[in-house]
């Protein structure tokens, strides 16, 4: 029989801190990627069916360029509080360029940060 040792507490300012740090990150993650399959169905229509959109369709990949740099961003600023090695860096700032990809990485990364600081007990 095995004896588990509890984790070792995290500072409450920790806690705080990657909190705000993953809930932002994950906004920026779920923006990013529905901008980019907005932008993917846009592109579809476009060159694939050759269907004429209207003017402000051209801004669509401009809203995504710009949520993806923010993503980025907050990707940094998750993974300095978080401690991630640099490969985990890299693939999360992939995800936000891959469709659908975002949305898993998300749902990955926040389960990996609230197991790691103990973000769901008090």
């Amino acid at each position: 029989m095995t004896t588990q040792t509890p984790a070792t507490p995290i500072h409450p300012e920790r806690k705080k801190r990657v909190r705000t740090a993953l809930t932002a990150f994950s906004i920026a993650a779920w923006v990013t990627g529905v901008f980019l399959l907005v932008l993917v169905a846009r592109m579809i229509l476009e060159y694939g069916f050759h269907v004429e959109l209207p003017a402000w369709a051209t801004f669509i990949a401009i809203f995504h360029g710009w949520a993806y740099i923010i993503y980025l961003l907050l990707t940094l600023n998750l993974g300095l509080k978080a401690r991630w090695e640099p490969t985990k860096w890299l693939t999360t700032a992939i995800a936000g360029v891959v469709p659908f990809l975002s949305f898993f990485v998300e749902h990955n990364r926040r389960k990996e940060v609230t197991r790691a600081f103990q973000l769901d007990q008090p």
